[in-house]
């Protein structure tokens, strides 16, 4: 059994970048913890607002809650980084709660975002969790993932920033279905097909990324580090 740590930007970025392997997780006995850095809400206003968007943010606590007990999860906490503006805040601050959580669930695994994906937030905590996860002699995570986010890993056109070009895949045929109903928890930030962030997107990702790695469904990812002792 393993202790997992999974570290997005926004409420639905852990299900659309790993749901399946989360579940998956779950389903073998490891111990899974997800937190999310950025409420996930105020950049739709003019300025950030926390109490003109009370109600969508509760809303979408309620939704991750709900998501992440469908997948399995034990642990989910939920920060207050500011929504699309988290190039506001001191990269500092933001390694500090990265660091707490792997101080407190010491995983040998942690998932986060890709360095190319055209969200700033992403952007942002990719370079927290590798600072966060810096191969210090004590350091207790071995492996580290980067993950898609269907409508933000896509958009980021070609030469702007490093290409997401999976070398990892985890079959999730399993849990694709576990995986899409999590999503559905999310309704308020789901679109319609043919929109990326869809579940008609996501699940057909998910087969292409099966049919690439010769699975009936999978989740990819690049390996940030990989340390076998």
């Amino acid at each position: 059994m393993k202790n997992v740590l999974v570290i997005a930007a926004h409420p639905d970025d852990e299900v659309l970048g790993c749901g399946g392997a989360i579940a998956k997780h779950a389903d073998a006995g490891d111990t899974v913890s997800v937190i999310i850095l950025a409420e996930g809400a105020t950049s739709r206003g003019a300025v950030r607002d926390r109490n003109a968007a009370a109600s969508e943010l509760s809303s979408l606590a309620a939704a991750a809650e709900q998501a992440n007990r469908i997948l399995g999860v034990s642990s989910l906490k939920l920060h207050d980084f500011p929504d699309n503006r988290m190039d506001s805040v001191d990269l500092l601050d933001v390694v500090k709660v990265i660091e707490a959580a792997i101080d407190s669930c010491r995983p040998a695994i942690v998932y986060t975002h890709h360095a190319g994906d055209l969200n700033i937030d992403h952007r942002r905590t990719h370079e927290a969790v590798i600072t966060a996860c810096r191969a210090t002699p004590e350091q207790v995570v071995k492996s580290l993932l980067y993950f898609e986010v269907a409508s933000s890993t896509e958009w980021q056109t070609p030469g702007s920033a490093p290409a997401f070009t999976p070398h990892v895949f985890v079959n999730i045929q399993s849990t694709l279905e576990r995986k899409l109903e999590a999503l559905k928890s999310y309704g308020s930030e789901l679109r319609q097909f043919p929109h990326p962030r869809s579940i008609g997107a996501v699940e057909a990702l998910a087969r292409w990324r099966g049919a690439s790695s010769g699975f009936v469904a999978a989740e990819a990812f690049v390996l940030g580090r990989s340390v076998i002792e």
